[in-house]
Parts: C-alpha cells; sequence; structure tokens
C-alpha cells in the first residue's frame, strides 16, 4: 500500500485575491499601452518582445513598448520609470537568471 505524502507546508499568511487593476479584455483594452521592461540579461528582451507579440495576438488594441535596464543588477532608472509611467497603463517587469 502506497501513502502519498502532500510536499506543501501550511501557511500563516491569508491567501489575499489577486485582481488586475486594468481591465485588459478584448473588449475594454482599447486604446492601453503595455510596457515591457526586460532586466539586462542576455535575451531579456527577446523574450519580453515574444511576450508582447503573444499579447497582441490574443488582443491586437494592445500596444506594446519594450525598455531594456541593460543591467540586471541595478534598478531602473528614475528616468526610464517615469517614461514608462507616462507612455503605459501596464507594465510587465522579466527577472530571472
Amino acid at each position: 500500500m502506497f501513502k502519498f505524502i502532500d510536499p506543501r507546508g501550511d501557511t500563516a499568511t491569508a491567501i489575499e485575491p489577486y485582481t488586475l487593476s486594468k481591465d485588459l479584455t478584448a473588449e475594454a483594452s482599447a486604446g492601453t499601452t503595455v510596457g515591457l521592461l526586460a532586466n539586462g540579461f542576455p535575451d531579456s528582451e527577446n523574450f519580453v518582445r515574444a511576450v508582447g507579440a503573444a499579447i497582441q495576438q490574443h488582443i491586437p488594441s494592445i500596444q506594446t513598448l519594450v525598455w531594456n535596464k541593460g543591467n540586471a543588477g541595478v534598478e531602473v532608472s528614475d528616468d526610464m520609470a517615469a517614461e514608462i509611467l507616462d507612455r503605459c497603463q501596464v507594465t510587465i517587469a522579466a527577472y530571472g537568471h
């Protein structure tokens, strides 16, 4: 007889539901610009461009713009953050290694 053990532990923090602050359904997204921020790792810009293409394939009314901070070891500059906030209603940041 097998005994299955669930490896997930209990959490002391209550789960908070996540809701989008912007409705990105095809009907409501007209005029929406999504900023895609690459972290600077090799191919991170190619990755966020592929994410942008997938978004536009599913929701053609969304425009995407790409930024690359150029160095994964630094925070996004104040100037770049201000430009993204000024031009985009939604931002997706890529991170990893």
